[in-house]
């Protein structure tokens, strides 16, 4: 249950969300991400290790890049629970 906390919590901020976008269409490099938003790099490096932390992205070292991912197991965890609610009502 906390790592749904978690992911909720990930998904509350409208910037999260966006980068998610992003990756849905694809893996990025945290650089390629940074580029799509005006704010620092160091913002969106946090942005970043919050949704990682809660399970929503992965990411992997190429070279000198960071490549980042959506992790659809939590999603898929996520839609599970919410169905489950909806059963219920």
């Amino acid at each position: 249950m906390e790592q749904l906390s978690t992911a909720f919590h990930a998904l509350a901020d409208p910037t999260r969300r966006r980068i998610l976008q992003l990756l849905s269409e694809g893996s990025l490099t945290a650089g390629s991400i940074a580029d799509q938003f005006p704010i620092s790099k160091p913002s969106v490096s946090h942005h970043l290790h919050v949704l990682k932390e809660a399970g929503l992205v992965a990411d992997y070292r190429q070279g000198q890049h960071i490549i980042y991912s959506i992790k659809t197991e939590a999603f898929q965890t996520m839609l599970i629970w919410l169905s489950s609610l909806a059963a219920k009502s």
